[in-house]
């Protein structure tokens, strides 16, 4: 027993820090492009016959909260009239399919070319929605923005020209965030997308490896959707999806690091988890999907197999961790009563580096945004410290939304619910699309918190503290998430 519980532990330990490597690549690639350049070809709107069609999709379901901001933002978007068109791709089941009915008729008063667009069922969720809009869509050129996102009025006139070469099938924009000191929620959500959307979406493009389209906040050439094979439902992740198909296809994606589109993060947990749960699912059943035509396609480069594989199993580093949090406490029991053991454990010690890695690739994106002084620095240490531990804390629930997805389970695509938060730090709790059910992963993560207080304990018993500040991390993650969802549901 004590051998299998060392062998999972150290392959644990050694994928960890091959992904922690193809972060470092990313990071170098990140360096790169800082000092290149952008000579991409562009459209020239100062001559009107450049100006393409454009159809703007806003995909909605449910969203009482949101929908009138987002209408009303997105009519001041700057384009020629007559060159523009809104699609409300609406699949709403409640009360605002009538106000929104009638928000979209005085902006049609107004001149703006938006239509309401319904369907009697929601075959596809978010992916059919999209599919069906495309059938009638006028523009060349698809933009997509889901109901929390507020897009400058210029984002246009950022985005488009970029078409101007015929290779560029998407152009994604990094995503802002209006409400990212509302609390420690939305503080770790906005230090994780950052660093996904500044290192790693740069990093990849840079390096010419696959990104992906983010779901929103970008714009699609409507010939590349076609060519890829159109919007599909058949993962909970059809951005993901529909990006590595049209990639494949060899279709150009444009990544503007420099043009933000602010949106609003998820301010109670149970919403953070849903998220979670369709993003890190999604990616799984995308894996499934994509990754063996990825592997086996000859015109692509090793380096881009490579990052292809921990892009689409970024999710399942989840799987990983809750192995090695578990195992952690066994391999310390073993490592104090089994002295052969010694020679083993002064070796692993070497893959501390894949820490260094990460604190080094999250320090650069953090600094981008928050700058490098000295109390920036020491900002950043309490923010990643906290951002690991409740990182770890959610591994329970997203380790289950991976397994489903590896293993072909189907399940319905849940949205996040949004709140057009005000100043009020409990506004959100009259949301009426909140879930108030106790979670089975919820559960687990109780008897986990329990667990890793034992762990703590251990360390004293055992006088050996090597593992302490990981168990302290595990604690505080698990007790954190547990006693938020608990809040939540009252």
């Amino acid at each position: 027993m004590d051998f299998a519980i060392i062998f999972i532990y150290t392959l644990s330990l050694v994928l960890i820090f091959f992904y922690s490597l193809s972060q470092l690549s990313l990071l170098l690639n990140y360096l790169k492009s800082i000092k290149k350049k952008d000579t991409s070809l562009k459209f020239d709107f100062t001559n009107s016959s450049e100006v393409p069609l454009v159809t703007i999709q806003l995909p909605l379901y449910n969203e009482m909260y949101v929908v009138e901001r987002l209408l009303e933002n997105i009519s001041k978007i700057e384009y020629p009239q007559d060159k523009l068109e809104i699609q409300v791709l609406d699949d709403s089941t409640d009360e605002t399919i009538t106000s929104t009915a009638q928000q979209i008729l005085e902006l049609q008063k107004n001149g703006l070319d938006i239509k309401h667009i319904t369907r009697k069922d929601r075959t596809g969720f978010k992916a059919g929605a999209l599919k069906e809009g495309l059938k009638i869509a006028k523009g060349e050129f698809i933009a997509i923005f889901d109901s929390d996102f507020m897009p400058k009025s210029d984002w246009l006139l950022q985005t488009v020209p970029f078409f101007k070469d015929h290779n560029i099938g998407v152009v994604q924009t990094r995503w802002g965030h209006i409400n990212r000191d509302y609390s420690l929620l939305t503080k770790i959500q906005a230090f994780a997308l950052d660093f996904h959307f500044i290192l790693e979406q740069v990093g990849r493009n840079f390096g010419k490896h696959f990104i992906n389209f983010n779901g929103t906040a970008g714009i699609w050439r409507k010939e590349c959707i076609m060519d890829a094979g159109n919007w599909s439902g058949d993962t909970l992740t059809e951005d993901l999806d529909l990006s590595y198909r049209a990639q494949m296809k060899k279709w150009k994606f444009k990544y503007l690091e420099n043009v933000e589109t602010p949106a609003e993060l998820p301010v109670v947990i149970s919403a953070a988890r849903s998220q979670q749960f369709r993003w890190n699912k999604g990616a799984a059943e995308n894996f499934q999907k994509n990754y063996s035509k990825l592997l086996f396609d000859k015109t692509l480069t090793a380096g881009t197999k490579f990052h292809g594989f921990f892009h689409l199993l970024n999710s399942s580093m989840f799987l990983l961790i809750l192995l090695l949090s578990v195992l952690s406490v066994p391999v310390l029991y073993i490592k104090n009563t089994n002295p052969q053991f010694s020679n083993y454990f002064n070796v692993i010690a070497f893959f501390a580096i894949s820490t260094l890695i990460f604190f080094i690739c999250y320090w650069v994106t953090y600094a981008k945004i928050h700058g490098k002084g000295i109390g920036s620095f020491f900002k950043f240490i309490g923010m990643f410290l906290t951002f690991f531990s409740v990182a770890m804390g959610f591994s329970v629930h997203n380790s289950l939304a991976v397994l489903e997805g590896h293993f072909g389970k189907k399940s319905d695509f849940i949205r996040t619910p949004k709140f057009n938060i005000n100043n009020l730090k409990d506004s959100w709790k009259g949301n009426k699309y909140l879930s108030k059910n106790l979670s089975l992963s919820t559960m687990i993560e109780g008897l986990l918190w329990l667990y890793f207080g034992f762990a703590i304990y251990s360390a004293f018993v055992l006088k050996d503290f090597g593992l302490i500040i990981f168990h302290l991390m595990l604690f505080a993650g698990f007790g954190y998430v547990v006693f938020k969802s608990l809040l939540s549901k009252v």
